[in-house]
């Protein structure tokens, strides 16, 4: 269990060296700046749960994961960890680059309080996992990334931790290890370990945890489901992407990013399409006013067959002249997965220009080839360049029924044929018959 109370850092900024070390000897009253890099994170992780934090670089995640790791202490506020920690925070961090892999293997386990004998029955599994072969006799400076990685966190891993803290470590790993990591993360979960993760793949956050937070600037914006937090995200990212491009092409804009979307959403919120959105964001130059899931005759419908025809109709207003809008569609598993998405640009249909007033209905046909499961669907309505002007998450749902069940969130249909194959030797000879 983690238990994050009030906890706030700050750090002092100072001009010049100097006058941090006058001012720590109080002889200096230059000013200086400070810089919270926390503030007032409150967080409770219950055991065997996987939490990740989500976030932009500068946002905290890091420096909150070293405060709960103890590396750091808090300005304000205090840390309570119940069983043993085992963090991998980043490259470089933990091992002796002198020392062989053995050698760190070995260091590593005694600082985490395993004996000699308990490290001698454990090692085989961490080499194995970490499959660096002769080169966990060789000193780790000599290592690529990948393998320290592997290392790293297969020692990790591998010494009992209650509590495994693991801050965007993975990313250098290929493929193969990736895989082999989220079974990992799966068995753990199954063994009761509490997991904290940061990481910037959001499809390993939406697939691995069970509760994510959003940070910003130090603070935690939101906590919930993995999805929620996940396009939350999404949507600062493209609306900071959006401002970004305002800026360099000297249009007006108004005070920021939180209050462009906030203007959106306070504009709609009585409607029924922002009630069903888990969230919405966007500029405003347009908005979706209708959504619907009807089948092949043209009926609402929510729930369908293998093979049956879906089909996706969006309705948008327009708030501003618009040249070439794009709208879109995706859509999400359960877990908020995402499927398939597609839109009007990448479909080769250029829908032409708009003015204030002017209304555009939208419609996409599919061929379900879905598993059996529920699923969301996401809409959006995009300058040509992919930035948002109405961007509506998880708007609506559907299911597919299906008396098969197949592995994945794909129905291929498919269809077997088979036969018999006698080895030649087991053949009978054949008569010949005169």
């Amino acid at each position: 269990m983690i238990s994050v109370q009030n906890v706030s850092k700050v750090y002092q900024l100072y001009n010049h060296p100097l006058d941090r070390v006058l001012g720590a000897l109080a002889l200096s009253r230059r000013r200086k700046a400070e810089f919270w890099a926390l503030r007032d994170i409150n967080l409770r992780i219950k055991r065997g749960e996987v939490f990740a934090l989500l976030g932009p670089n500068g946002s905290g995640k890091s420096t909150l994961l070293q405060v709960i790791s103890g590396i750091l202490q808090p300005t304000t506020g205090r840390v309570l960890i119940s069983g043993r920690v085992a963090a991998l925070l980043e490259l470089g961090a933990g091992f002796n680059p002198e020392f062989t892999g053995r050698e760190n293997v070995y260091l590593n386990g005694e600082i985490l309080g395993l004996s000699r004998k308990e490290l001698d029955d454990v090692f085989p599994r961490i080499e194995a996992f970490a499959e660096i072969g002769q080169f966990i006799d060789r000193p780790v400076k000599e290592y690529s990334s990948g393998m320290y990685v592997r290392l790293a966190f297969s020692t990790a891993i591998h010494v009992d931790p209650e509590v495994l803290i693991v801050d965007e470590a993975l990313a250098v790993g290929d493929a193969i290890f990736a895989s082999r990591c989220v079974q990992k993360f799966e068995e753990l979960r199954r063994k009761n370990v509490t997991v904290l993760l940061v990481s910037h793949d959001l499809g390993l956050v939406k697939r691995l945890a069970d509760r994510a937070a959003f940070l910003l600037d130090g603070r935690i914006v939101m906590q919930g489901a993995p999805k929620d937090a996940v396009n939350r995200y999404v949507g600062f990212v493209l609306d900071r992407e959006r401002n970004i491009t305002e800026q360099s092409s000297g249009t007006e804009q108004s005070s920021g990013t939180e209050r462009s979307s906030g203007l959106l959403r306070e504009s709609i919120a009585g409607g029924s399409i922002s009630t069903k959105s888990s969230f919405r964001h966007g500029d405003g130059s347009s908005r979706v006013m209708d959504v619907r899931i009807l089948n092949a005759i043209g009926e609402t419908c929510h729930a369908f067959r293998p093979g049956e025809a879906i089909i996706l109709r969006i309705r948008a207003s327009f708030q501003k002249t618009i040249s070439n809008p794009v709208v879109g569609i995706l859509i999400r598993n359960r877990i908020g997965m995402d499927i398939f998405g597609t839109n009007t640009r990448l479909e080769g249909a250029e829908l032409g220009a708009f003015e204030p007033g002017d209304e555009i209905e939208v419609e996409f046909e599919m061929d379900c080839l879905l598993s059996r499961q529920e699923y969301t669907v996401t809409v959006a309505v995009q300058y040509w360049n992919g930035l948002s002007q109405d961007w509506l998450d998880d708007v609506l749902d559907f299911r597919v029924e299906d008396t098969k069940d197949v592995a994945g969130v794909l129905n291929l249909n498919t269809r077997v044929r088979h036969q018999k194959i006698v080895p030649t030797a087991n053949r009978e000879p054949s008569r010949l018959t005169p």
